[in-house]
């Protein structure tokens, strides 16, 4: 099978605020990138796929938080993925910077990098 990612995923675990509309679910991050996450529901969702999803955690131990809308790509039972549709600058720089420490290789860090901004290139050229 043919790898179709062209971000590099970190295991990374914590809790996440999942909303759409009026609907809110408690989730746990179970890994992410540059430009998605994977998460694991604790209630059973019912999202609207068409629709997006605002998430917001919290770094452990600091008083700093991650907000971001995402698009609900594929669901498996709990587990969804997402794909980034809009980060703001902050919250950008931190998720650079945790993919960074859990990374180790600078050089796939300028990579992933390069790929989103191609991504967005693309998308306003459209």
């Amino acid at each position: 099978m043919t790898e179709r990612r062209r971000f590099v995923r970190i295991l990374y675990q914590a809790p996440a605020t999942l909303r759409q509309g009026q609907i809110q679910l408690t989730t746990c991050i179970q890994d992410l990138s540059l430009h998605g996450l994977l998460l694991w529901a604790i209630d059973a969702p019912s999202l609207d796929p068409s629709q997006p999803l605002d998430v917001e955690f919290t770094l452990p131990d600091s008083e700093i938080t991650l907000n971001m809308t995402a698009m609900l790509v594929r669901t498996n039972e709990r587990i969804l993925h997402l794909k980034i549709s809009h980060i703001d600058i902050e919250s950008i720089a931190h998720l650079k910077r945790i993919v960074e420490l859990n990374l180790g290789d600078s050089e796939l860090l300028s990579r992933d990098i390069e790929h989103l901004i191609d991504i967005e290139d693309d998308a306003t050229s459209s």
